[in-house]
């Protein structure tokens, strides 16, 4: 991938493209909570930044399929990933989670 700013629907894009997939036949192999295949204008709404993904759920199924890094595609959507929401942490100990990710992260000598 490009060092240009990722959004989840452009990653996702991009990965389509790289396995050679349409959206048609990626959205065939997402399927929502309710049962059933998201739609290709779904996708499509996705890959745009027009929408995001519905839920936790969705964001499983991306990775699932397009065999990538479920915690990759959950900071991109901008969520917490549904087990780290569930440790019940406290507030100091999340704090401090986010200031180290803060540290390791490209901005340094950046800008």
């Amino acid at each position: 991938m490009s060092n240009e700013f990722n959004t989840f629907g452009t990653y996702i894009g991009n990965v389509r493209k790289k396995m050679g997939l349409s959206q048609k036949q990626l959205a065939e192999k997402i399927e929502r909570e309710e049962g059933g295949p998201i739609s290709a204008q779904y996708l499509n709404d996705i890959e745009h930044d027009r929408r995001s993904p519905s839920s936790d759920h969705m964001i499983q199924q991306f990775a699932r399929v397009l065999n990538v890094g479920a915690d990759y595609l959950y900071y991109l959507a901008g969520r917490v990933p549904v087990d780290v929401r569930q440790a019940n942490l406290p507030p100091k100990q999340v704090e401090e989670s986010f200031a180290a990710f803060r540290r390791t992260g490209p901005t340094k000598g950046k800008g």
